[in-house]
């Protein structure tokens, strides 16, 4: 059965962030990609993410391969709104609406070269190339379970920067994800570690 020719099936999931909710999908819908939309003007109006935007309690948007994670205001719980916004994604779908008209441009690097100590580990394609292979291999997918993601931004000075995104940002627990996980596998595997930051995308 060809899975384009299937009805859209959507399933809300609850994440360790109390404030985003994961919407699952049946089919692709940014297939090996992923995009975080934080408002509306990010959006293009007519897609997924702008026509999400219209709920006055949604803050931010991420979409990655097969689901959507919403991060809502506070004031509003998932239970009271949950079932309207995935069938909601399900009738948006089905009426064959596009998903994704842009993708925001990821933000350049910010300059560290300020507070660098003198003692650097000189970053080379190689270890970067090694250092984000463990991170896909060991850490993305369990972040992505729990409806986000963990993007490789740079090593520099034994550092390693992060970003996280959808239901990571801004979690509770993700500093200490961050900090007995992640950190602790990165020194381990990841020649020269010793720490592991997460920046604001």
């Amino acid at each position: 059965m060809n899975t384009s020719d299937s009805p859209w099936i959507i399933y809300a999931e609850s994440t360790p962030n109390p404030a985003t909710m994961k919407f699952v999908a049946n089919k692709a819908l940014l297939p090996n990609k992923s995009a975080t939309f934080n408002d509306p003007a990010e959006a293009a109006k007519d897609d997924l993410p702008g026509a999400l935007f219209r709920f006055p309690f949604v803050k931010s948007v991420y979409l990655a391969s097969n689901f959507v994670t919403l991060t809502k205001v506070d004031g509003i719980e998932w239970y009271d709104v949950m079932n309207e916004i995935r069938e909601y994604i399900r009738d948006f779908l089905e009426a064959g609406n596009p998903i994704v008209s842009r993708i925001p441009e990821e933000k350049p690097l910010p300059s560290r070269q300020e507070s660098a100590p003198s003692a650097t580990l000189t970053p080379s394609p190689e270890l970067d190339a090694q250092i984000a292979g463990i991170l896909d291999e060991y850490i993305r997918p369990a972040v992505e379970q729990d409806g986000g993601e963990i993007a490789y931004r740079g090593f520099e000075n034994g550092v390693v920067f992060v970003a996280m995104r959808g239901s990571c940002a801004g979690c509770p627990s993700s500093t200490l994800t961050l900090k007995a996980g992640i950190e602790q596998l990165l020194k381990r595997m990841g020649p020269g570690v010793t720490e592991v930051v997460a920046e604001n995308d």
